[in-house]
């Protein structure tokens, strides 16, 4: 597992944010077409009257891709050494050491300028605490 000084981490974010800002892109496009396959699905359980077929494998295509696309963001990111903690908001995690040695995580979500906060491995989100530690 890499370890991240803040430093480290802020560089990082060169290259981690555009990746959850895909992230979220996708996740979006992903929720909404899956949301109207769904009211697809509905219908076809009742019956399927009506059915636009050609729509429907549209939708299935598009959430297939991005589907696809989710997953290869989330390895990407993945293999810089941080961790996805909520797609939908773009908050990311930099494993990290506290200067005590215990490890900790330095907390980022998609919209912040910097990685500025930082909670116990435990604690999550509403654990965050301002850096420096």
């Amino acid at each position: 597992m890499k370890f991240f000084t803040p430093a480290e981490a802020n560089e990082a974010l060169e290259v981690v944010r555009p990746l959850v800002e895909r992230l979220v892109e996708r996740r979006r496009s992903f929720l909404e077409h899956d949301g109207e396959l769904d009211r697809y699905r509905e219908k076809i359980a009742t019956n399927g009257g009506g059915l636009d077929h050609r729509r429907f494998h549209e939708l299935q295509e598009a959430a297939s891709e991005e589907a696809e696309e989710i997953t290869r963001s989330l390895e990407a990111i993945a293999a810089l050494g941080v961790q996805v903690k909520d797609p939908d908001r773009g908050l990311v995690d930099f494993p990290s050491r506290h200067p005590g040695g215990d490890p900790v995580l330095l907390c980022w979500r998609l919209g912040e300028r910097e990685v500025a906060y930082w909670h116990g491995v435990e604690d999550g989100f509403a654990g965050r605490k301002p850096l420096p530690f």
